[in-house]
């Protein structure tokens, strides 16, 4: 019995040098790459848990996140003769510290997801733009790229948060702000190498207007790279807000967000060590499953190293192919 080659072959191109469709049956299933990798799939469950804790945490929970019991006040954790919504213990104000990293949970992601949306469709949309037409275009994307990058990201947040009013819209204007170089960085570079390519040369001799073209032949190709791009990003966005939190010039009370949540517990850190350690646990644990799915994205949407995702189910125990 031969053996199966484990190396995909390079797929063919058209004349246009563009890869040519493969059939239905040949296409990569995502869902399957995602399975066959078992430390990307509970990364991708975490993830999946976040956003429906999110969205309909808060209706389960009801008024417990801010329910008063002074009677109750700095319970520990891990005990049931409070009830299960005191599972993981009470703040100094008797109130549920679930019930609370459930809401703080909706206003953590209500703060990074539209950050890194507005970042990444305006940083996108103006380095494709720059990156096909070049020029003064480019130069002058760039040139603002820099002014903004010169300025510490986080530095930047805090003096322009300490100017106006904290809030949650202001805390994400300014993070998505400094967060557009990013996107507009990495897509010029990589719309300036795709509007050398043949088939775009070949769109521009059909007269196909300069938007079209980024559209239909540039955003399709550049698309997978901005989305591992963002979702590494979320995790600096995340952890920028819970820094700012904690600072006391990000969520302000009676608002509540895990960074927030890990300022106000601090200074309960001998006594009360649950005040600040769950809802740090939850940063660590989401930004750490979105850097493992961002990984696994950054390979699966890469054909050159796609193959790697399907070896494990293709070896038997004894590591030989079948």
């Amino acid at each position: 019995m031969t053996q199966i080659d484990l190396v995909p072959a390079k797929p063919s191109t058209t004349m246009l040098g563009e890869p040519e469709a493969q059939p239905p049956a040949a296409r990569w299933s995502w869902l399957r790459l995602l399975v066959n990798d078992k430390v990307a799939t509970a990364a991708a469950a975490v993830l999946g848990l976040v956003v429906l804790t999110a969205v309909f945490g808060p209706m389960l929970v009801g008024g417990s996140a801010t329910h008063i019991d002074l009677d109750n006040s700095n319970q520990p954790p891990f005990t049931l003769a409070h009830g299960w919504a005191n599972i993981l213990g009470t703040d100094p104000l008797g109130r549920s510290m679930l019930a609370r990293l459930v809401v703080a949970c909706r206003t953590t992601l209500s703060v990074a997801i539209p950050a890194v949306v507005i970042s990444a469709v305006v940083g996108s949309a103006i380095g494709m733009w720059a990156g096909y037409h070049r020029g003064w275009r480019e130069t002058l994307a760039m040139r603002v790229a820099d002014v903004i990058m010169s300025f510490p990201s986080l530095l930047l947040a805090v003096v322009v948060l300490y100017v106006f009013s904290p809030s949650a819209a202001n805390i994400v204007l300014v993070l998505a702000i400094t967060r557009i170089p990013v996107y507009l960085r990495t897509a010029r570079a990589e719309s300036a190498e795709l509007s050398s390519r043949v088939f775009v040369d070949a769109a521009r001799t059909f007269g196909a207007s300069g938007s079209s073209i980024i559209v239909r032949h540039v955003l399709p190709i550049v698309l997978p790279t901005l989305l591992t791009v963002a979702t590494l990003d979320f995790c600096y966005v995340m952890l920028a807000e819970s820094s700012l939190s904690f600072l006391g010039i990000g969520i302000q009370p009676p608002d509540v967000s895990w960074g927030l949540m890990v300022s106000q517990g601090r200074s309960y850190l001998h006594t009360a060590w649950w005040l600040s350690f769950f809802p740090g646990l939850a940063i660590v644990i989401t930004t750490v499953s979105a850097t493992i799915l961002a990984a696994w994205a950054r390979i699966a949407t890469d054909p050159a190293q796609r193959w790697r995702l399907t070896v494990p189910s293709r070896l038997g125990k004894t590591g030989k192919a079948i």
